[in-house]
C-alpha cells in the first residue's frame, strides 16, 4: 500500500526502505492504542551500517546530519510496518536522537536536525515534534547516530 506520504518521499528522490531487522531481542516498532513507538534506528542502508565512528572525529557533523535522515527513513519504515500506511500518521509526537560524539563535540542538535527536517519535508505540519538530542560515548555497531520516534496515528 502506498499513499500520499510515500508519494512525497518519492518526490524528494528518496525510497522508503525495508524495515531494518532487529539487532537483538526487540521489535522495530510497537503500537499501543493510537501511538507507535519505534526502536532506535541506525543509519542502515541495504542491511549495512552506512558509516561508523564518532561525530566530531571520524564523522563530520554534515555527514552525521545526512545519516540522521537515513535513520528517520528507517524509523518511518518501522512505523509503516505496524500502522500499515504512513498516511495514518496524525502527527509525530517526539523524536529522540543519540549522537556518538567526540569528547569536545557539542553540535548534537544540528545533527538531529537531519531527522527533524526530513519529517517536515515529508509530513509538513504533522512532522512538527518535541525532541531530544543527546550526546553519547558509543552506539551499537559504532554507529554515529541513532533516532527513535513516537507517532500518533489516526483511527484505522
Amino acid at each position: 500500500m502506498s499513499g500520499a506520504v510515500e508519494a512525497r518521499i518519492a518526490e524528494l528522490g528518496l525510497t522508503l526502505p525495508e524495515v531494518v531487522p532487529p539487532l537483538a531481542s526487540y521489535q522495530p516498532a510497537v503500537q499501543s492504542g493510537v501511538y507507535v513507538y519505534t526502536a532506535g534506528q541506525l543509519p542502515m542502508v541495504e542491511g549495512k551500517l552506512a558509516v561508523t565512528g564518532k561525530v566530531g572525529a571520524e564523522v563530520t557533523p554534515e555527514e552525521a546530519k545526512d545519516l540522521a535522515r537515513v535513520c528517520a527513513l528507517n524509523a518511518l519504515a518501522a512505523v509503516k510496518s505496524v500502522a500499515g500506511d504512513l498516511d495514518r500518521i496524525a502527527r509525530v509526537v517526539k523524536v529522540v536522537g543519540f549522537v556518538a560524539s567526540a569528547p569536545d563535540f557539542t553540535g548534537q542538535p544540528g545533527v538531529i536536525n537531519g531527522a527533524s527536517e526530513l519529517l517536515g519535508e515529508v509530513l509538513g505540519d504533522k512532522g512538527v515534534h518535541a525532541r531530544s538530542a543527546v550526546g553519547v560515548a558509543v552506539l551499537p555497531l559504532d554507529a554515529p547516530v541513532e533516532v527513535e520516534f513516537q507517532v500518533e496515528l489516526t483511527e484505522a
